[in-house]
This record gives C-alpha cells, sequence and structure tokens, in this order.
C-alpha cells in the first residue's frame, strides 16, 4: 500500500454568469496536497502554505482532511491511522474560485489511491459531489475544462469540453471574503417565468458561443437575472468594476462562483495587465483593496504529481 501521494487541483469559476449550479470552468490557478498516512502513529497533522495559511487548522471539520476520511472510511471499514497534510495554496479562500472544492478533490483522489481503491474520474465525482452538494465547482477540478453538469436522482453528470474560443480570465481578488451561505441566502426562492426565460436563454447561447468562436456573443451569453444581481450587494464596488474592465477591453465581467472574485472574459490579444489595473483602480475607489490574476484555462484538470 502506498503511504504517501501528491495531488494538485486546479481553481474552478462555477456559474459562468448564467448556468447558476450547472457551469464551470477550469484555471491555471492551483492548490498542491500532499497526503501522508501512518499506521503507528494516529492524529491529524498539517503544513500549509501560501494563501490563507493561518485559517487552517488540523481536524476532521477541515476538507481536506473530511473528503479523505469519507473516503478512506467507507472504503477500509475505517481502518484506524494518522493522516498528515501538506497543503501549498494559491488559490484563495472563500472568494468564488473554489477552494473547498480543490480540497475536497483532492482528499477523494487521495484516499482512492492510498486506499489501493482508484477509483475512476466519475466515481471520484460521485463522491466528491456528496461532499460539495453540487457538481458545478468539483466538476471542472476533476476533469479539467468547460463542463456542462447536471444531477439525477442524486447522480452527478458531467460533459466536459474544451471551447473553440479562445480566452484569457482575469480573476479580480478583493480582500474580502464572502461565504457560499450568505451568497446563496441573498437568492430568492422563487423567480419570474421571464427570468428563467432569460437564463435558459443565455446558458445555451454561451456553451454555444465558446464552442463554435463566436466572441461578439459573449457580452450577451454572460448576462444573468438569476443570481448576481442579488448577489451584487454584497460585493461593494461591484458596477464600478465591471465597468472599469469591460472599458478596458474585456468582453464581459462576472460574480466568479459566489463571489468575492470578479472575473473578467477577455481575448488573449487583449492586455491582461491593462484589464487588471483597471478593475483594481475602480475596487480601490470604492474602498476595497484587491488583486488580479491573468489566467487561462487549465485543461488537464487533478494531476498526480507523485507517489511513493
Amino acid at each position: 500500500m502506498k503511504k504517501s501521494v501528491t495531488v494538485r487541483v486546479p481553481a474552478t469559476s462555477a456559474n459562468c454568469g448564467p448556468g447558476f449550479d450547472s457551469l464551470g470552468l477550469a484555471l491555471t490557478l492551483y492548490n498542491e496536497f500532499t497526503f501522508t498516512i501512518f499506521d503507528n502513529k494516529f492524529g491529524f497533522f498539517l503544513d500549509v502554505e501560501g494563501e490563507g495559511k493561518d485559517s487552517f487548522h488540523p481536524s476532521g471539520r477541515n476538507m481536506a482532511f473530511a473528503s479523505f476520511l469519507a473516503v478512506w472510511n467507507k472504503i477500509t471499514n475505517r481502518q484506524r491511522i494518522g493522516i498528515h497534510v501538506k497543503m501549498k495554496n494559491q488559490v484563495p479562500k472563500s472568494r468564488g474560485l473554489g477552494s473547498s472544492s480543490t480540497a475536497i478533490v483532492a482528499g477523494v483522489t487521495a484516499a482512492s489511491i492510498l486506499s489501493g481503491a482508484n477509483l475512476s474520474h466519475d466515481e471520484i465525482l460521485q463522491e466528491a459531489n456528496k461532499l460539495e452538494g453540487h457538481p458545478d465547482n468539483v466538476a471542472p477540478a476533476i476533469y479539467g475544462g468547460f463542463t456542462i453538469s447536471f444531477q439525477e436522482n442524486g447522480v452527478a453528470h458531467t460533459l466536459r469540453t474544451i471551447p473553440k474560443m479562445p480566452l484569457q480570465f482575469v480573476a479580480v481578488v478583493p480582500d474580502m471574503q464572502l461565504s457560499t451561505h450568505l451568497a446563496r441566502e441573498a437568492i430568492p426562492k422563487e423567480i419570474s417565468h421571464s427570468d428563467a426565460v432569460f437564463n435558459a436563454s443565455r446558458t445555451a447561447l454561451l456553451t454555444a458561443a465558446l464552442l463554435e468562436d463566436r466572441p461578439e456573443l459573449l457580452q450577451y451569453a454572460l448576462e444573468d437575472k438569476l443570481h448576481q444581481p442579488y448577489r451584487a450587494k454584497l460585493i461593494p464596488g461591484l458596477p464600478e468594476v465591471f465597468a472599469a474592465g469591460e472599458a478596458a477591453g474585456a468582453y464581459k465581467c462576472i460574480i466568479s462562483g459566489s463571489g468575492s472574485t470578479l472575473l473578467a472574459y477577455a481575448s488573449p490579444e487583449k492586455d491582461g495587465d491593462v484589464i487588471g489595473r483597471a478593475m483594481v483602480d475602480a475596487f480601490a475607489q470604492c474602498g476595497q483593496k484587491s488583486v488580479y490574476h491573468i489566467l487561462q484555462l487549465d485543461t488537464e484538470g487533478t494531476k498526480i504529481w507523485e507517489t511513493e
């Protein structure tokens, strides 16, 4: 039985504007996890480098440990072990870039390998979806690329594609965290029929535009009436930052996941630094510090870097 495995998982951006809880894509920003198990000492041991290093703790509530144990206990009938996790984080926590999904996917993947079960990608998706509750973040984290996901009777299904349209993504990350729970609470329980039609048409248009390389349609295809109008009030300066990004050359700006990160979709021919600086400056004028990352679409998904 292997004793140690290193798993790298990409950041993700869920919803992609109109595709609430169904669309997602993987980005070239990564969290790396090394899981080591011991059969001669017990408990949780944790080392963290990088983003949010002081906010993670070695306990069963940590998603890396919790997801690992959920699968390990299921496969091994609760074989008792000690677990050491080393995290190297690039993905900011509670910012709408799938930080929790990286931990969930890494834990499930590591438990699959170290237990000897060697689950398939689809089996990893099912286990990760049970822990996350919806597949729009975990699916692109596993498969990479652009994913269209749905659930049927509790079973997650995903279609993974690589858009024909070349894109770069400028992720502008404010200092403020935004919990997924708070962001979901902001959304009304019911919406009008006209808003449902609006989002259905935009989701279909976005998928077709990406696959057919029709960038002129993105200004319409990335529009949303299901969640962004209600979450906008949770992110001070959002209208100004959106306007600044689009004035600087982005096709369109959206809320990444549940926020607080704002994501600009742009042509690779545009200067990402110009877009990023414009959006950061707009946030600053609204009293919010932020940083930006120029990212590409990750097409590999979860990678196993090494085992021993």
